[in-house]
């Protein structure tokens, strides 16, 4: 099976994480999109994150109704920090796409065992405002540069606007939303 994964913290899910699935898989021609909402991300240890539930239910009630797209909670089940290479080695018999942002991918170097992930895998990337595919190569990666308009939205920003009285609806998923919403999660 080829295999896209999207891992992150989704604080919040919003529509460039779907944006990013779905053209990852109609250019990749990938069977399914495999949304993985981080347990414990270790690289933002030192920051407050929305409990791992809250950010479960918003990946799940914004993916339903597309064939191709699954959610699966691995490593929010996982205890410890969660490790993408770890992830990698429980879908060792797929051929798996890792999908990412620019950003994160130029930043791949700095992951726990970055030179195990890019042995293993190819990388589906999404363009971010301030980084280039040169970035993107300088890591060595292998990797398809996604056909994609920069979307300067980020999860930091709709936390920032939530924070600032400021709505984040059409920016998350509907369904997001209106749980956040809901549960009063980002000022909403």
């Amino acid at each position: 099976m080829r295999r896209g994964l999207l891992g992150g913290t989704f604080d919040p899910f919003h529509m460039v994480h779907l944006i990013a699935g779905e053209l990852a898989a109609r250019q990749l021609d990938l069977d399914v999109v495999t949304f993985l909402p981080a347990g414990e991300p270790w690289q933002k240890a030192d920051r407050n994150i929305t409990p791992a539930a809250a950010r479960w239910e918003m990946v799940t009630r914004s993916i339903g109704g597309v064939a191709y797209f699954e959610a699966d909670d691995r490593e929010i089940r996982r205890e410890g920090p969660s490790y993408t290479i770890d992830t990698l080695e429980e879908f060792a018999d797929d051929d798996v796409v890792l999908i990412l942002g620019a950003d994160a991918a130029a930043g791949l170097p700095t992951w726990h065992r970055s030179e195990e992930i890019l042995e293993r895998v190819s990388l589906a990337v999404l363009p971010r405002p301030g980084t280039t595919r040169a970035d993107v190569a300088d890591t060595g990666a292998r990797f398809d540069w996604l056909d994609a308009p920069e979307i300067p939205i980020s999860s930091t920003m709709l936390r920032r606007r939530g924070a600032d009285g400021l709505t984040i609806r059409f920016f998350v998923p509907d369904a997001a939303w209106h749980y956040c919403k809901e549960q009063g999660l980002y000022g909403q």
